[in-house]
């Protein structure tokens, strides 16, 4: 029973995603943060996209 998301949100889902990985992976943060926000972003898509949003950028 999981949320499918496909079509036009799916691929702005996708494309935000990706973009929320290169901006982890250019931060200044430490290797572990950064690895844990991005299985978090990868596991979680749109949940992780948002705690990143909220929570990740300083």
């Amino acid at each position: 029973m999981g949320v499918e998301v496909g079509g036009f949100f799916g691929l702005i889902l996708l494309v935000l995603n990706v973009w929320a990985i290169v901006k982890v992976a250019q931060s200044h943060a430490s290797t572990g943060t950064k690895v844990l926000w991005i299985v978090l972003i990868l596991l979680l898509p749109v949940l992780g996209l948002i705690l990143w949003l909220l929570l990740g950028p300083s």
